[in-house]
């Protein structure tokens, strides 16, 4: 009996109860199972620059990495972090003390969250947000409080509501968790909108946990402000970044966290009970990397906008409404031109409609009705696959 009573009760805790299968799993099967173009998952179909690679290479052959590296990071990347914030934007951390390398960014959010909030804690979020915030929100035993970027057609982009924003923080509220460029709609807050929340976080003493994986990923007239340049912000912000989107190898998962020592020295407490250490080889890479020349981010920039106007037009011809994106290697469509008003329906039927996998916005919402007709493509691949899927989403328009 004892047993029976065991197994009765569910094997998930309350906290992740409402977090199944993600949707970027389920989709990547889908397209795997119909030959579908996979313009879902983000993440590229070439590997990045040839003498990151054989840096890693490089690295394993010379025993570099093959034990457990320091908890921290190694030595040269978190220099070559340090580095980098210093050249691109005049921020100044020490590497032994201000800067923590981390199994991607995902760990690094993980781990942040874990480390500064207490259960009850309220932590304000720009909703749609990536999955992985809500559920580490919840394994923290915070509670989430979304704050929606809402369309505004006259510009193409999805906007923030400052008044809003600030309605939502409460007694309650420890942190604000901010992503800029922003995933999945595409926004770049602007230098404007950063200077309120920074007020706002200086005002109400709050911490702020900022990802800007996508930083090197913005185009046109947008401008990647880091919000730790802002006054005040230096000593309560978790800027968080990552080598896998801006050198197109996700799947060496480094990343990392640059902060005051107090932060990192939080952060570090409960990244060391996660993964402890990873990716050795490819830290000596990453620190490569890094070091490469301004024409690198450039070309990759440039090379990025090429893909995104071939996907956006692609998409405008099929009848979608489209969210130009400022940044990322995500554009958002309106799929309610094309008489549809359901994305996770519109999205499990087009793969067989049209060939072609993407992603509903809804999943990143938790007012599943703002995001419920808006679907997210990613260009993050070859010039001749974003021209097939084109070809392919033809069909929708009749």
């Amino acid at each position: 009996m004892t047993g029976m009573t065991s197994t009765a009760r569910p094997f998930l805790n309350r906290r992740l109860a409402e977090f199944g299968t993600t949707i970027f799993a389920e989709m990547s099967a889908l397209a795997a199972a119909t030959g579908a173009i996979n313009l879902g998952q983000g993440f590229p179909d070439t590997d990045g620059p040839e003498e990151v690679r054989e840096a890693a290479v490089r690295a394993l052959r010379d025993g570099r990495g093959n034990q457990y590296p320091p908890g921290p990071g190694v030595p040269e990347l978190r220099t070559a972090i340090a580095d980098h914030q210093l050249r691109r934007y005049g921020l100044s951390f020490d590497p032994d003390t201000e800067v923590l390398v981390t199994a991607g960014a995902t760990e690094a959010i993980a781990a942040t969250l874990l480390a500064l909030l207490e259960p009850g804690d309220e932590v304000v979020a720009l909703e749609p947000y990536y999955d992985s915030y809500a559920a580490c929100i919840a394994m923290a035993g915070a509670t989430r409080v979304p704050v929606t970027l809402r369309p505004d057609p006259g510009q193409a982009r999805f906007r923030l509501d400052l008044n809003e924003l600030r309605d939502a923080v409460t007694g309650r509220t420890r942190l604000l968790l901010i992503n800029t460029p922003h995933n999945p709609t595409g926004t770049v807050l602007t230098r404007e909108e950063l200077t309120a929340i920074a007020e706002l976080a200086v005002e109400r003493d709050l911490l702020v946990v900022t990802d800007e994986v996508y930083e090197h990923l913005v185009f046109d007239e947008a401008e990647h402000v880091p919000l730790a340049t802002l006054p005040g912000m230096r000593e309560r912000t978790v800027t968080i970044g990552s080598s896998g989107k801006t050198f197109s190898f996700t799947g060496w998962k480094v990343g990392w966290v640059t902060a005051s020592p107090g932060l990192v020295t939080a952060v570090r407490s409960a990244k060391q009970f996660l993964t402890y250490v990873s990716s050795g080889p490819f830290q000596y890479a990453v620190a490569e990397a890094l070091a490469l020349p301004d024409s690198y981010f450039a070309d990759f920039r440039a090379d990025m906008r090429v893909k995104r106007d071939l996907l956006a037009a692609g998409l405008a011809d099929a009848g979608f409404a489209v969210f130009r994106p400022a940044g990322t290697y995500f554009v958002t469509t309106d799929i309610r031109p094309l008489g549809e008003s359901d994305g996770f329906a519109f999205c499990r039927s087009l793969p067989e409609r049209a060939g072609v996998v993407a992603i509903p916005n809804a999943v990143f919402y938790d007012h599943r009705e703002e995001g419920a007709p808006f679907v997210r493509f990613a260009f993050c691949k070859r010039v001749s696959v974003l021209e097939e899927a084109a070809t392919r989403l033809k069909a929708l328009a009749g």
